[in-house]
């Protein structure tokens, strides 16, 4: 039976979907910028499936993969679920992906799980340039493509235009496998004196405000898929002649497309001869040209409708690669040894990935895992390894820590997930995806192996959070249910980081944009942590603006044995980065040998204390000239107390600079958005280094930027660039603050 999560929806059977054969596998990753409309689309999937009986709605917060509080009150989603469905004995799971930029991890764990990517635009906002960013993402990665064009009837629908743009876009290699066909609304009048169903394909004849998707036109099949009536089945019939020649040019294209990447290499003479291909040859040619990734498949599809889903289900089956024809991931064994290259074949050996971790306060923790190779069954004992070489050396042999992540540990239950609801399942082959629990040890990125042959798989790149949020609990008791509300949430999110700055004292939580912060945020209070959040401090240190000479005299009697140290110092400042030097140019013995070490100890201590901000003194040389000890008194902690007090004195005499941390940026920003980049760093007191062309139209601006400027810089570059840049920051030095900003970063200190 299946095992319900907290806040699931009701509308799930109580058993998983199972699968024997890869090839009875389709792992398809929807993609697109927020509101295209893809959760929408799984939905209506669900439901033309009969996987769910009825649709839920975005706003409502009903919908099967939006079940997480964050996305019911943002009415977006905000992490990747999984939505199988069962069409024609094929199943496919649907991943669907957030479509902001704050929540791209979630999406590249979607891309490691699937084998093609279905990109959702909608016929009335086109193409922004996250999506443009998200194409790119995919082509990194080598991920099958296709297209899906919604919400057909909107009265500002356009669905050549969508086409166009997207051939502008992404490229000549997008081409319609169906056209939408209009009818006239009833009671409207009639255009150009026109209202057979065939009359309006697409736009190619002008479809009106006055008319609705009524179908599809099929350009391989030259049929009809008519949704005018009260089935949710189309009525398929042929085309009307006279409506040939408006899809002639379109179909023409599409043909020469798919014939470009057939493997047969008569095809195309017997094309240009004026052979007709028969349809099942050029349908059968459709996988391999969406596998070779230049050929991307559109589809017009209407989830408000139900127009085009039954055509979108068939076109995921027909054209998207199944498993066994993708690559996998690299693997070594653990000790990082080479390992022959696996296929998705179930009697292989055993090798899943953890894609993605969750944390769910009833059920415990829960593991997407996909399936590369090889049968995970329920009841059997799994190697989990996430950290290779490191977790077998001898330095982290006694770290438990390592050691949870180097385990033998038992998938007693397997699952089919349907979006938050878990079915149980007793197997998953290579190839499908399937949810553990209560498998202590799995985070994301981890693999699961068999115990007698445990491997590693190679890890996919994840972003690097840029946007610190400083929070602080509000009681006592408070911190120890952020401590725990953290690990969960850490160890369920890869894109989140925690730091505990030593020197600013701040818990940091390093996060990938403001909406993935307030994500993170609000779960941590509906754990029930009462928390704020405080400007985020950047740790300057200080340093010596000039030549100084410090006096350190500690003398005290008290009845008894008493402490007697006194010694001169003096302190030169050395250039950035130039550290801490002590020298020693006592003469005479008067400070005598044995307390020399004391005296650099109490100035090295002092330093690291602070003298006047209390950030550590850096970039010094100190040099004790003289000073005087008692036979009697003098020891090596009043030593240590004289040099700490000749420091404190030098810096009282002399002057004392701030210098704060510089880091060296790498931005990435399309051609167009150089300019006001480079400005924006000006302002931001930036030095800009150079710039060099990228691929894809981009340019990479690398400039030296002071920290306290890139505390936010990750939204406002989101801004700025319409989601399009992406920055890299990695420390480069420290250098002195300019005085004008140093009373205000006095001020800000606690």
């Amino acid at each position: 039976m299946a095992q319900k999560v907290a806040g699931s929806p009701d509308r799930a059977s109580t058993s998983g979907p199972v699968v024997d054969d890869p090839r009875s596998l389709r792992n398809v990753v929807l993609v697109g910028h927020s509101g295209a409309g893809k959760t929408t689309l799984v939905e209506a999937l669900l439901v033309a499936t009969g996987t769910i009986s009825r649709a839920g709605s975005v706003v409502d917060g009903t919908t099967v993969c939006d079940c997480d509080p964050a996305a019911v009150r943002q009415q977006r989603s905000v992490t990747l679920n999984l939505a199988p469905v069962i069409h024609r004995g094929v199943k496919i799971n649907l991943l669907d992906t957030p479509g902001y930029a704050d929540f791209v991890g979630e999406l590249r764990a979607g891309l490691r799980a699937a084998d093609a990517a279905l990109f959702v635009i909608s016929a009335v906002d086109g193409i922004d340039a996250s999506t443009i960013a998200l194409w790119e993402e995919c082509a990194r990665v080598g991920m099958p493509r296709a297209v899906v064009v919604t919400r057909l009837d909107h009265p500002r629908a356009d669905f050549d235009e969508s086409v166009a743009i997207c051939q502008r876009v992404f490229g000549d290699g997008v081409l319609p496998l169906y056209v939408p066909v209009h009818e006239a609304v009833e009671g409207a009048p009639p255009t150009s004196g026109k209202q057979s169903l065939a009359d309006f394909l697409g736009g190619i004849d002008g479809a009106t405000e006055q008319t609705r998707t009524a179908g599809l036109f099929g350009l391989i099949t030259q049929q009809i898929y008519d949704y005018s009536g009260d089935s949710p089945e189309p009525v398929i019939r042929p085309a009307d002649p006279e409506h040939l020649e408006l899809i002639e040019e379109s179909r023409n294209n599409l043909i020469e497309g798919i014939i470009a990447e057939s493997e047969d290499e008569t095809l195309m003479d017997r094309y240009l001869a004026g052979e007709e291909i028969d349809p099942d040859v050029l349908i059968a040619d459709l996988e391999t040209a969406v596998s070779r990734g230049s050929f991307y498949p559109v589809l017009p599809a209407d989830p408000s409708t139900g127009v085009g889903l039954v055509e979108l289900l068939d076109g995921i089956v027909r054209a998207c690669p199944p498993p066994d024809e993708r690559p996998a991931p690299v693997v070594t064994t653990v000790d990082g040894e080479p390992y022959e290259m696996i296929t998705a074949d179930p009697a292989g050996p055993l090798v899943a990935e953890v894609v993605k971790t969750t944390v769910d306060p009833y059920v415990g923790r829960v593991s997407l895992v996909r399936v590369f190779s090889g049968t995970l069954r329920a009841e059997d004992t799994v190697h989990v390894s996430g950290h290779g070489v490191r977790a077998h050396d001898d330095a982290h042999a006694a770290d438990e820590a390592w050691a949870d992540h180097d385990a033998d540990e038992r998938a007693a239950h397997l699952y089919s997930p349907l979006g938050t609801s878990l079915r149980e399942v007793p197997y998953a082959v290579a190839g499908d995806l399937c949810a553990l629990t209560k498998v202590g040890s799995a985070e994301t990125g981890d693999t699961i192996s068999a115990k007698e042959q445990p491997l590693l798989v190679a890890p996919w790149e994840l972003p690097e959070p840029l946007l610190p949020v400083a929070v602080v609990a509000k009681t006592r008791s408070d911190e120890d249910a952020l401590a725990k509300n953290l690990s969960r949430l850490v160890a369920g999110d890869a894109t989140l980081r925690m730091e505990r700055n030593p020197e600013t004292g701040q818990l940091v939580l390093w996060t990938m944009g403001e909406a993935h912060a307030d994500v993170v945020l609000d779960r941590l209070r509906a754990g029930g942590v009462e928390l704020d959040t405080e400007p985020v401090r950047v740790p300057l240190r200080e340093t010596f603006g000039g030549p100084a000479k410090g006096h350190g005299r500690h003398v005290k009697q008290s009845g008894g044995h008493g402490q007697y140290a006194i010694c001169d110092i003096e302190i030169e400042p050395l250039p950035t980065g130039g550290g801490f030097e002590f020298v020693d140019r006592v003469v005479g013995g008067a400070v005598p040998h044995q307390y020399i070490p004391s005296v650099q100890k109490g100035v090295r201590q002092q330093m690291e204390r602070g003298l006047v901000a209390g950030f550590p003194v850096v970039d010094i040389r100190v040099t004790l000239v003289d000073g005087k000890a008692h036979s009697v008194d003098s020891s090596d902690a009043a030593f240590q107390m004289a040099g700490s007090i000749a420091l404190r004195e030098a810096a009282s005499a002399g002057s004392i600079s701030l210098l704060e941390p510089v880091d060296e940026v790498d931005i990435t920003v399309p051609d167009s958005y150089v300019g006001p980049v480079m400005s924006d760093l000006s302002g931001r007191r930036g030095r800009v280094l150079g710039t060099e062309p990228d691929e894809h139209e981009r340019t990479v601006v690398r400039a030296e930027v002071p920290a306290a400027e890139l505390t936010r810089y990750s939204p406002e570059l989101r801004s700025l660039t319409s989601g399009t840049a992406t920055f890299t920051r990695t420390f480069a030095r420290y250098e002195p603050m300019p005085p004008n900003l140093v009373t205000k970063a006095l001020s800000e200190q606690p």
